[in-house]
């Protein structure tokens, strides 16, 4: 998707993230500290759940438990409170594009500040990303174009770039988020960062 002339092709760390997984934002809150090398990889979680025939945790009988560990995490972390969007999880399909878009960039420092800024303002503020206006808000505060963003976000290149990337992901093994690949292991979960960083320093 991208030629980056600072990162290699077979760079051996990626951080697979989606912007309104919680356990998302706690993992890329502390991944700059633990795995500073990954290379971060914003995805369409919606669509990974279903090619993998699973849904969010928010949409089953454990959210109740779901919301309370994750506010209690937040808090260890430093991170809360929480202020969750009302609803929530819904459609990730527009901040997915978005950061598609972001990826088109010549590294991903650009893809490492939207997506903090747009988690930080789902979980932190309370506002919906299945909505175009937070999305754009997300990019007006790391300084992305309000115009070229919201072209994207209706793009046709950028649809179809989402498809690849979305298959591209689930073919690599990615079921949920957030996900660390270290050289090709698969670590799922906030609570296993620590794990993909020990790796990681294996290698």
């Amino acid at each position: 998707m991208r030629d980056d002339p600072d990162v290699p092709d077979d760079v051996p760390v990626h951080f697979y993230f989606g912007a309104m997984s919680p356990y998302s934002w706690f993992a890329a809150e502390r991944i700059e500290r633990l795995l500073p090398e990954a290379r971060w990889h914003g995805v369409f979680a919606g669509a990974v759940f279903k090619q993998n025939g699973r849904v969010s945790w928010g949409l089953t009988d454990r959210r109740a438990a779901g919301l309370a560990d994750c506010e209690e995490r937040a808090a260890e972390h430093g991170l809360g409170p929480i202020q969750w969007p009302d609803p929530w999880p819904t459609n990730d399909l527009l901040v997915a594009r978005a950061m598609i878009y972001c990826m088109h960039a010549e590294d991903d420092r650009l893809l490492r500040s939207f997506g903090l800024a747009a988690m930080r303002l789902t979980f932190l503020e309370g506002a919906d990303l299945g909505e175009a206006e937070n999305v754009l808000e997300a990019g007006r505060r790391v300084d992305i174009d309000e115009r070229e963003l919201s072209a994207a976000l209706q793009d046709q290149q950028i649809k179809d770039a989402l498809r690849a990337d979305t298959d591209a992901v689930v073919a690599a093994g990615v079921f949920g988020v957030p996900t660390v690949s270290v050289a090709g292991e698969l670590f799922w979960g906030d609570d296993r960062l620590e794990q993909a960083a020990e790796a990681a320093r294996q290698l």
